[in-house]
């Protein structure tokens, strides 16, 4: 049988309403005053406040209590703010980090005409805050007083976040925060919406693409777009593994493309015409013989063997920056799409800034996720792997990623360059193991099309030039003549530690040239563009080193 018991707020508190007591047969509730006991809708839980319930003891406390309702509690997204929490500090166990208290001025907003806050970094005590379109510094614990003689002093105050200084200048980091680079008192990053790479030091900013890569960096930036874009991979199933619908087992050669952790899964059993999402995803891929297994995040319905399954992933342009600090150099790769989706070398382009001679040095051929630095070693990541360059232990040279390329330097010969010259030789200075992989002159301007009317596919205008054939490197050029049987080369040979070879030109004869065939050595132009490369044979992975290059020319008589 319940009771009824007279209570005061100062003595109690109401813990729990029931709505239904036989939830807790064990514990009856205390009916509120003027009900009866079937009046499960007002029985209640009690407990007492004060210590050993004496009156007048010490009584607990209430401890916190929201009183603010918000007649309209609607989420803002305040895009140019900036807010910071209580205190912390670990030596007497103070933690308010998670503590915002709206009665306090704990916001600090930049200018919303110059877009969202997209990166803030932390330098001494300033704060430094790249918006869409500008960069400024904002003051920590300090505030800037402008005095009569157009000065100004700072002074201590009591706000966190002071005043928000811009940076002289219309630039910013656009929406690519993943561009920004740390080292010393300089930052780089880059403003796709300038077609700018930027570096923001003592002096202010500057627009470091203006030294001699303008055109280059205008070009490229323009291909990175901020629209979101999807990349489909197919493949047909060979088999599903028994009692677990989420692993699967398909052929390695029939994925078109990588596949990725985090991708979205989607099938069909109508030949690729109705795709279902199924809401799962690749979370783990392992290579077991000639199969892939695939491990989803999400039961999958059974699928029968020879449907095809079609993986989905979002991706978005990138422009990667990092620091290099094994040579002090700022490194940019610009992405039109993540290695996962395509790793050619057309998806992106990889440079290189020196400060040393404030100019662009080199075009790297790897494709990194991210960069970074970190106690004199420079590392990268590819998808989830990590890298450390410059790693000579083991003929590592021009090996990225398990990948390697050669190393190759373009040049220009422009001797005398108002005069026609035949270039009849090329030699070089350096290690063994160089190949010239093109030679070619000028483009002697636009000439009509020699189809008339031109053939489908083909400009009516095209542009000539004369080129030669690829000059093999010391190794790869070594031949046996059939006739004496002695040993010949092809393409460089040794003269007095100079690596030298004849041009040979591989141009088609035109319609006005006045001596074509044997009599001929060479090509001809004002000036000739030289690629030289690294071979594939010679100490692969070992060191190579280019000193210098040249080309006999003479002056052409026609």
């Amino acid at each position: 049988m319940a009771a009824i018991v007279e209570i005061e707020y100062f003595n109690s508190y109401l813990i729990k309403k029931m709505v239904n007591s036989s939830d807790y047969p064990a514990f009856p509730g205390i009916l509120y005053p003027g009900t009866i006991e079937s009046d499960v809708d007002h029985q209640y839980y009690i407990e007492e406040a004060r210590i050993r319930g004496g009156f007048n003891n010490v009584s607990t406390d209430y401890g916190a209590r929201a009183y603010l309702d918000e007649q309209e509690p609607l989420q803002q997204h305040r895009f140019n703010s900036l807010i910071y929490s209580g205190v912390y500090n670990s030596r007497t166990g103070i933690n308010q980090t998670n503590v915002f208290a709206v009665g306090t001025a704990i916001t600090r907003s930049a200018d919303p005409a110059n877009g969202s806050i997209q990166l803030v970094y932390a330098e001494d005590t300033n704060l430094l805050v790249f918006q869409t379109n500008k960069v400024s510094k904002a003051l920590i614990d300090k505030d800037t007083i402008y005095t009569t003689e157009s000065g100004t002093q700072t002074q201590s105050g009591a706000t966190v976040i002071g005043q928000i200084v811009p940076y002289r200048g219309e630039y910013g980091i656009s929406d690519n925060p993943e561009s920004f680079a740390v080292y010393g008192y300089r930052k780089y990053f880059a403003d796709r919406d300038r077609n700018a790479i930027m570096r923001l030091s003592n002096d202010g900013l500057t627009e470091v693409s203006m030294y001699g890569m303008q055109d280059y960096f205008r070009d490229e930036l323009a291909k990175i777009t901020p629209e979101s874009k999807i990349h489909y991979v197919t493949s047909t199933l060979s088999s599903a593994t028994l009692g677990n619908s989420s692993v699967f087992n398909i052929l390695t050669s029939s994925l078109t493309s990588g596949l990725s952790i985090g991708v979205k899964m989607q099938y069909s059993i109508d030949n690729g015409v109705n795709f279902i999402d199924v809401n799962g995803y690749v979370i783990k891929t392992e290579i077991s013989g000639l199969n892939t297994i695939i491990y989803f995040s999400a039961i999958v319905p059974a699928i029968v063997n020879g449907a095809i399954i079609r993986f989905s992933n979002n991706y978005q342009s990138k422009i990667i920056g990092g620091w290099d600090i094994h040579n002090k150099n700022y490194v940019v790769s610009m992405q039109t799409s993540p290695y996962d989706v395509s790793s050619d070398d057309s998806s992106f382009e990889t440079v290189t800034f020196d400060e040393k001679i404030n100019g662009w040095v080199s075009f790297l051929t790897y494709k990194p996720t991210i960069i970074d630095s970190l106690k004199n070693k420079f590392y990268s990541f590819n998808e989830a792997e990590l890298y450390t360059h410059y790693d000579n232990t083991e003929n590592n040279r021009g090996l990225f990623y398990n990948v390697r390329k050669p190393s190759n330097v373009t040049f220009v010969f422009n001797p005398n360059s108002s005069v026609m010259k035949n270039f009849k030789t090329i030699s070089y200075q350096g290690s063994n193991g160089w190949e010239v992989t093109s030679f070619v002159s000028g483009f002697e301007g636009f000439d009509s099309n020699p189809a008339n009317p031109p053939v489908s596919g083909q400009a009516a205008y095209i542009q000539n030039k004369d080129s030669t054939n690829v000059v093999r490197s010391y190794e790869e050029g070594l031949y046996t003549n059939n006739v004496t049987g002695q040993p010949q080369r092809a393409g460089f040979d040794r003269k007095e530690n100079r690596y030298v070879a004849n041009l040979v030109s591989r141009s088609a004869a035109r319609g006005g040239e006045i001596i074509f065939g044997n009599a001929v050595t060479g090509i001809k132009g004002y000036f000739a563009t030289v690629t030289i490369e690294t071979d594939e044979t010679t100490q692969l992975g070992g060191a190579k080193e280019l000193w210098a290059a040249a080309s006999e020319f003479v002056i052409s008589s026609y």
